[in-house]
Formats: structure tokens, C-alpha cells, sequence
């Protein structure tokens, strides 16, 4: 009995030791969560698209400018009279969505800025993402916003107004381009005389 009781006595710690080190090697360490993107930088609002205020007259404007023809469907404009002339930045635009617009355009009704409209061109695989934040940071101030209403032919679109300002953005997939453009037009909606 005398070896049975030295057996036990050593096998008593053995496995206590044995259960402490099982528990040691299972534990798991949970993943913290991943961190949150950083905020966008001050290139995603819209408002750095502003280089004048609504209202102005064209030799107000700080840019060197080129009148560009535009061309409407007749269903988009009342009569002549109402269509705008429109003009792009003969150098650099603001640089918007932390890229250079492919396409900025000045529009004048009446003589007066009234509309201003740029096109960025944005990866495929992260346009989704960018323009939902975008869309947020714009419309988190925003009176009376509709965002993330889907429009025509499917992309994604986020309208609203700030500051007697409408916007409006959509996003369009170019078949056969590696690119999706985003399109964001500010409207004065209270034109100036």
C-alpha cells in the first residue's frame, strides 16, 4: 500500500500541473476590433468646390476660364433663355474627393453663377464606400435630405441642401473602365437677382 500511497502522491501534482499548463496553452486572446478609417479629409465636402459664391458674375470668378458647349435633351430646359453658358477651368480645379476633377464646369443663368458641377473619377471596388461616406459627412448637416435614394439606372445618388446650396451626386459605371465616376452638381437654390 506504501507504493500505491508514493504514487498517488506524485500523481496528484503531476496532473494538477498538467491541467494548469492545458489551461495556460488554450488561451484565447480575442482580436480587438479593427480600427475605425480615418474621417475624410477636408477634399470630400463639397463645399471646396465653392471657388465663389452663388451670384457671382464671371469676372469675379479666381480662375481663368473657356466657355464650353453643353447639350440638354429639350425636356431638361423651359425655353433658350434658360439654359445657362457654362465655362471649365482652363488650369487646376479643386481638388475634390482628394482627386482633380476630369470635368469642372462654372454655369452662369442671367449673367450669375447659378450652378457648379464636377465628374472624379473613383477605383471600381471602393466607389460604393467613398461616396456612402460622403454622402454622410454631407448630409449630417443637411436640411430636408433624401440621401442614399437610388437613381436612374441604378447608381447610387445623395441629395440635399445646405445653406441655400443644392447638391446632388451620382455615380456611373463606365462599361469596359476599371473606373466609376462620380458626379456632384451645387445649385443655388435661391438665385440671386
Amino acid at each position: 500500500m506504501s507504493g500505491a500511497l508514493l504514487h498517488a502522491r506524485w500523481a496528484m501534482p503531476a496532473a494538477a500541473v498538467w491541467m494548469l499548463a492545458a489551461c495556460a496553452a488554450s488561451k484565447h486572446e480575442i482580436a480587438p476590433p479593427p480600427a475605425k478609417p480615418p474621417p475624410p479629409d477636408a477634399s470630400y465636402d463639397w463645399h471646396v468646390l465653392l471657388i465663389a459664391p452663388f451670384g457671382s458674375v464671371l469676372k469675379d470668378i479666381p480662375l481663368a476660364l473657356h466657355e464650353v458647349l453643353v447639350f440638354r435633351d429639350e425636356a431638361q430646359s423651359a425655353s433658350p433663355a434658360d439654359d445657362p453658358e457654362c465655362y471649365a477651368a482652363n488650369g487646376a480645379a479643386p481638388r475634390f474627393m482628394t482627386h482633380s476633377p476630369s470635368s469642372y464646369l462654372l454655369c452662369f443663368n442671367h449673367g450669375r453663377l447659378s450652378r457648379i458641377e464636377a465628374t472624379v473619377r473613383l477605383p471600381q471596388n471602393e466607389s460604393a464606400q467613398i461616396v456612402a461616406d460622403a454622402c454622410a459627412l454631407w448630409t449630417k448637416n443637411a436640411q430636408a435630405p433624401t440621401a442614399g435614394s437610388e437613381g436612374s439606372e441604378g447608381s447610387a445618388a445623395c441629395e440635399g441642401a445646405d445653406g441655400g446650396i443644392a447638391f446632388a451626386a451620382h455615380i456611373e459605371d463606365a462599361p469596359n473602365e476599371e473606373d466609376t465616376q462620380l458626379t456632384v452638381q451645387l445649385d443655388a437654390s435661391d438665385p440671386a437677382p
